[in-house]
């Protein structure tokens, strides 16, 4: 089992120094991934239902600070050399998917090959009506875009006529480090997200998922990979996110769990050898404690005032205890 750590870039982890600490302390003490979250634009209300809280409530506010996922993990790939990074996810639908294939061909040329590129397909019509990008049919975007960034990856010149895209002999240069093999790794719990790992995915990985749920998604996993011709053994890992501090948007621990290890969380406990203190916490849930105190710096964070629900993981980032 590997432990990653969905932090960078969000809330008091949207400061140089911050990202620093923790892409630095994280590679020391041995976490697998930084893993960095994408909004460009947030709201106070929302009429869609975020999908990962029982209420349907996002849980930040219009002013949370939010990096670009790209400039943080570049940032932080360029004072680390051997953590995976990854994006957890990237909206592929809100992106020119040209353009976006260049910002990933970058950023693994500049890390070394160790980029993976997560994928969720959104949620947020608001998000999408504010970028004036269709939010119906994003699912059918997302597919055509990473067929094309595949191509894009590839050795030499590209060519692609699509139901969305036409160009030929277009060259996009530097190619990742990884070539087209660049992971791509799905968000989502429904059906219709396991069959995108199934069809096209390299990975998957659920979010607020206990054990159980957890392994109950992975066996309909299994069902559609066997229905595509492919194995478990094809689907590099499967991630259990789940939030820390109860609800609070204070932090995530991310647990990479190979294909064997399913349902073995207990053992993630042990990363306390390594320089971490995990706890287990009431529903299953997991609270770490000074993940990073080793070699934490004090980061001012400004004299803004944002919101409470900011106020929270800006605290929590600057007191040493977890950034979040």
């Amino acid at each position: 089992m590997r432990i990653g750590l969905f932090t960078v870039g969000l809330g008091g982890a949207a400061y140089p120094d911050v990202i620093r600490a923790v892409a630095e302390t994280s590679e020391r003490v041995g976490v697998a991934t930084l893993w960095a979250a994408e909004h460009v634009v947030l709201f106070d209300r929302y009429d869609s239902a975020y999908p990962y809280s029982p209420s349907g409530a996002f849980p930040l506010g219009a002013d949370a600070d939010w990096l670009d996922p790209f400039v943080a993990l570049t940032f932080a790939a360029a004072v680390t050399s051997r953590i995976r990074l990854a994006t957890g996810i990237c909206l592929v639908p809100e992106h020119n998917p040209l353009i976006l294939a260049k910002t990933v061909a970058s950023l693994d040329r500049l890390a070394k090959g160790r980029f993976a590129l997560g994928v969720g397909i959104g949620w947020s019509a608001e998000e999408f009506r504010a970028l004036g990008i269709p939010f119906e049919r994003r699912a059918r975007r997302t597919r055509e875009y990473v067929e094309v960034m595949r191509k894009l990856w590839s050795p030499g010149v590209a060519s692609h006529k699509g139901e969305l895209l036409r160009f030929d002999d277009a060259g996009c240069f530097p190619k990742p480090d990884q070539g087209a093999r660049v992971p791509v790794i799905f968000g989502g719990e429904s059906e219709a997200a396991l069959r995108r790992v199934a069809e096209y995915g390299d990975g998957w990985y659920g979010f607020n998922l206990d054990p159980e749920s957890a392994g109950a998604k992975i066996k309909i996993l299994e069902r559609f990979l066997a229905d595509n011709g492919r194995s478990r053994d094809e689907v590099l890992s499967t991630r259990l996110r789940m939030p820390v501090l109860d609800e609070r948007p204070a932090g995530l621990v991310d647990f990479d769990v190979d294909a064997d290890e399913t349902g073995r969380f207990e053992s993630s406990a042990k990363v306390a050898n390594r320089g971490c203190t995990c706890n287990t916490a009431r529903q299953g849930r997991w609270i770490v404690g000074d993940v990073l105190r080793k070699g934490r710096r004090r980061h001012d964070v400004g004299d803004r005032q944002p919101s409470a629900r900011t106020q929270d993981t800006k605290r929590l980032a600057k007191d040493g205890r977890l950034v979040g």
